[in-house]
C-alpha cells in the first residue's frame, strides 16, 4: 500500500475515533457530526448518509443508556413502593367493606377510586417523571423518600385500625338516616382522634407524594386533601350530633377531630 493511501486511511481511522470519542462524552449534535463527515477531506469516500445513521444509533443508545441510569435503583424502588401502597390501601379497603357489610353491599365505590382521584395520581406522576429528567437530584434525599414511606405505613395502620375497631359503624359515605347499628364508637382509637379514618388517610395520601420527593404534589395533595376534609366533616358532624345529641357534643369537646387546623 502506497505511504500516501496509509496516511489516509490512518486520518480516516484517527478522525472517526475523535468523533465516537466526542459522542460518548460529549453527545455532539446531529448537525455538527454532519458537518464533518460532509467537509472533512478523509471522509468523502464514506457513505454520509450510513455514517449520519450510525451517529444517531449511538446519540440513542447514550440516551437511552442514561435513561436507564436515571431510572435505576431510585425510581424503581420509589415507584414501586407506590405502586404496593395504592394496592393495598385500595384493595383493603374494598376488602374491609366486603367482610364487615357483606358482599352483597359492597360496590365499586368502595375501593375509594373517582375520577378527581385518577388525575391526582397521574399529575403527581407526571411531576415525578420531569423532575426525575430534568432534576435527577432531587430524588436523591433517601431521609425525604423514607420518611414519606413511614408516613405511607403509619396512615395506612391509623386507617384500618379505625375500620376494625368501628366495624358496622364505619362506612364510606356519610350516613344522613340513622339505623339500628349506628352506635357512637368512643373506644379504642377513637378514644383519641374522633375521625382517625380521614387522619389515616391525609397521612397516607401526603406521604405517597413525600416518598416520591414530589415537592408540588406534596403541597398540592395536603392543601386538596384537607380542604375535602374541611367541607366534610362539618358536614357528616351535623348528623352525628342529630343522632346522638349532646353524647356527641360531650365527645366531640374533649377529642380533636385528627385532621390538622379542623376542629
Amino acid at each position: 500500500m502506497p505511504s500516501s493511501e496509509l496516511i489516509k486511511l490512518l486520518a480516516r481511522i484517527l478522525l472517526l475515533s475523535r468523533v465516537l470519542i466526542s459522542l460518548i462524552s460529549s453527545e455532539a449534535v446531529h448537525s455538527s457530526t454532519q458537518k464533518v463527515f460532509s467537509t472533512h477531506p478523509a471522509l468523502r469516500g464514506f457513505d454520509t448518509p450510513y455514517l449520519i445513521s450510525v451517529h444517531d444509533i449511538l446519540t440513542r443508545s447514550i440516551c437511552l443508556t442514561k435513561m436507564m441510569e436515571i431510572l435505576g435503583y431510585t425510581s424503581c424502588r420509589q415507584l414501586s413502593q407506590m405502586l404496593m401502597a395504592i394496592l393495598i390501601f385500595h384493595g383493603s379497603e374494598f376488602f374491609l367493606a366486603a367482610f364487615i357489610h357483606g358482599k352483597s353491599n359492597v360496590t365499586c365505590r368502595d375501593l375509594l377510586i373517582s375520577g378527581h382521584y385518577l388525575l391526582a395520581l397521574m399529575c403527581s406522576l407526571l411531576e415525578y417523571f420531569l423532575e426525575i429528567f430534568l432534576f435527577p437530584g432531587l430524588k436523591e434525599f433517601w431521609w425525604i423518600s423514607n420518611l414519606g414511606f413511614a408516613m405511607v405505613i403509619i396512615g395506612e395502620i391509623i386507617r384500618k385500625v379505625a375500620i376494625l375497631t368501628a366495624s358496622q359503624a364505619f362506612t364510606h359515605t356519610i350516613r344522613i338516616h340513622r339505623d339500628e347499628q349506628h352506635k357512637l364508637v368512643t373506644c379504642g382509637i377513637y378514644r383519641f382522634l374522633r375521625h382517625p379514618g380521614y387522619s389515616g388517610f391525609f397521612i397516607w395520601s401526603v406521604g405517597t407524594q413525600v416518598m416520591l420527593c414530589n415537592p408540588i404534589s406534596t403541597v398540592a395533595f395536603a392543601v386538596i386533601v384537607w380542604k375535602f376534609f374541611a367541607d366534610r366533616i362539618p358536614y357528616e358532624e351535623h348528623f352525628l350530633r342529630r343522632f346522638f345529641g349532646l353524647q356527641y357534643v360531650e365527645y366531640a369537646r374533649h377529642v380533636p377531630s385528627g385532621v390538622p387546623f379542623i376542629r
